[in-house]
């Protein structure tokens, strides 16, 4: 017998570590098109997407320190794709690990009797995940691998290469069948993106096991051929029922799974609660996120929450002819009938009251931000996305089109320009990802944001798009008048002797965005009479009488004020003027009574 056939009976942790990186190497390959055919449960476009960050995570502690004990190697994938979950199949492929790992954790090699028993387990863990199971999903696809592989170890084969290649066969027969056993499968003629997920993976596994080879397989994305960058999205655009894909992990010393699903059953649909005692993902689609992450802090600490608009990015998969996405952050004050418009991704930053955390404008809107800033003895604190967020919504755009621009909140005020660099330096889809500083923020970055949309749906190329974008950055600036120069203390923009200075004086300071991208006091108010129509002077003088500008007012939660601010600011060359709430980017600083203007020299792409 050589020793590839021997090899080939028993795995150890090395063997296995390498095949896996195989497995994740093809996946990866068909990243994009998996993106394409994803349409159940939503046809959003982003199944690729989520089981290529899911895999990466697997990857990146394959890659740290190989072990030859194949317990403990399963062990670590499993805890790796728990903690890199994302999706609804990613969930379910982290279960499958889990029950994998946690019946073979405890060998230092594994033989076909036992892999049959460990990958039977992995089903069994991955259905129990589910409130509602559906056939015709990665879930069918992946019992019948594993009923598959128990049923030709019982037949005496020891050759895993044999053993996989018959499990193989069958997952493939079983994923033609999906397309066959879900309605919005057989409308867009299509297979399961999930399943052939999974399926691409094992394959990977058994082709790099069959070699008998012993070499680390590199793990890098081909360039794709003509026909798959030409490939349509399958499926058609659809009203949903639940709007976010909402994710959060929960741990605790022991977590009542049980109970904790019967609770979440009830806020949404396509709920998995991935996890074993002490640590469990949750994935549910819903309408508020925030009713989520409140029921699952009655069962643990929680993490990682994280909230997808599958409305808008089933918007952006399906949009024929744009050759270029446009993301921005929350920090941007954007009209929502715009957002929607201009089909502006948003990646939420994180607002901090005391231990407690939001997604910003997500998990908390901005007028329960103001009630809660005028109540709460503790200063909210904003911080910036993790790159993962800023990652995970360039590469799903970068799937779809061919470039993504992202114009973020002012790097002298923020680390989130430096987040949104450093995800897009790591994303391998084919479309290309620019990161632009705005120089701004709140509305001023928001008018930005907007400009550079208009350009994208204007059919700019994306070194079009670019240019123009970097051109009305400095013809765009942002003032504010607070509320109370108490919370720009607390906030850091005024020092507190500044306060007392203007206290005495009776003086107030506007907050404004500087032309290098600084949030401070730049300039006075005299008197604290009739601050908002002084404030409405202050702006005037400096808008230019013979430029066509257009104008934001936003307010916070004093909106007769916006409305009398926006009215006072009207004029013949003001060709666009709207009023809307204020976010956080300016509101830490300004406090309840803030008023923010934002206005941009502007001429319509052609």
């Amino acid at each position: 017998m050589n020793s590839a056939a021997v090899i080939a009976e028993r795995l150890d942790g090395l063997r296995i570590n390498r095949a896996l990186k195989a497995g994740i190497a093809r996946l990866l390959s068909r990243q994009e098109h998996l993106n394409k055919i994803n349409v159940f449960p939503v046809p959003d476009g982003d199944t690729g997407t989520n089981l290529a960050l899911t895999m990466r995570a697997v990857l990146g502690s394959l890659q740290k320190a190989p072990d030859d004990h194949a317990g403990k190697t399963l062990t670590r994938v499993a805890d790796a794709a728990l903690d890199g979950a994302r999706g609804n199949s990613g969930a379910i492929l982290a279960q499958f690990f889990l029950g994998l790992g946690d019946r073979l954790g405890h060998l230092g090699h594994v033989g076909p009797d036992e892999f049959a028993e460990g990958v039977r387990g992995g089903a069994d863990y991955a259905r129990d995940s589910l409130s509602e199971p559906r056939e015709g999903t990665i879930l069918t696809v992946l019992t019948d691998f594993a009923h598959e592989v128990h049923a030709v170890q019982r037949e005496g084969v020891r050759d895993f290469a044999a053993l996989l290649r018959r499990g193989v066969t069958v997952a493939r027969a079983s994923l033609e069948r999906t397309t066959f056993q879900l309605e919005a499968l057989r409308k867009a003629n299509v297979v399961d993106a999930g399943a052939q997920g999974f399926v691409e993976l094992i394959e990977g596994m058994t082709d790099y096991i069959a070699s008998g080879s012993e070499d680390d397989p590199a793990v890098a994305v081909p360039e794709l051929a003509e026909s798959e960058l030409a490939e349509t999205t399958a499926g058609e655009t659809e009203d949903l029922a639940h709007r976010y894909c909402t994710e959060c992990v929960v741990m605790a010393e022991r977590v009542d799974r049980r109970h904790l699903r019967e609770q979440l059953s009830t806020l949404g649909s396509s709920l998995v609660v991935a996890g074993l005692h002490n640590k469990v993902r949750v994935h549910i689609h819903v309408n508020d996120p925030a009713e989520v992450f409140r029921v699952a802090a009655c069962f643990g600490t929680v993490s990682g929450e994280k909230a997808d608009d599958m409305q808008r990015q089933q918007h952006s998969a399906h949009a024929a002819g744009r050759k270029v996405a446009i993301v921005t952050d929350s920090a941007a004050d954007i009209p929502d009938d715009e957002l929607d418009r201009l089909d502006i991704s948003m990646v939420p930053i994180r607002v901090q009251f005391g231990d407690r955390s939001y997604l910003d404008k997500v998990g908390i809107t901005a007028e329960e931000f103001f009630a809660e800033i005028a109540r709460n003895p503790a200063h909210p604190k904003t911080s910036q996305p993790p790159p993962g967020d800023f990652r995970r919504q360039f590469e799903f755009l970068a799937t779809h089109f061919e470039s993504v621009v992202s114009v973020n909140l002012s790097r002298r005020v923020s680390g989130t320009c430096g987040a949104a660099e450093a995800a897009a330096a790591r994303v391998s889809t084919h479309g290309k990802v620019t990161v632009i500083d705005s120089l701004n923020a709140s509305l001023g970055q928001g008018l930005v944001a907007m400009y550079a949309a208009e350009c994208a749906l204007a059919g700019y190329d994306a070194a079009r798009v670019i240019e123009a974008t970097r051109a009305i950055v400095p013809k765009t600036r942002t003032f504010g008048l607070v509320g109370s120069l108490e919370y720009a203390v607390r906030g850091g923009r005024v020092p507190r002797w500044v306060k007392n200075t203007a206290d005495r004086l009776r003086l107030m300071p506007v907050l404004h965005a500087t032309r290098d991208g600084r949030v401070t006091a730049g300039g006075v108010l005299f008197g604290r009479e009739r601050l908002k129509e002084k404030f409405a002077r202050f702006v005037r003088r400096r808008i230019r009488g013979d430029v066509p500008y257009r104008l934001l007012v936003g307010h916070a939660n004093c909106e007769t004020d916006g409305q009398w601010l926006l009215d006072a600011l009207a004029a013949d060359n003001v060709v666009y003027r709207r009023l809307l709430p204020c976010g956080t980017a300016f509101g830490v600083h300004g406090g309840p009574g803030l008023l923010v203007v934002a206005f941009q020299e502007y001429e319509p792409p052609r």
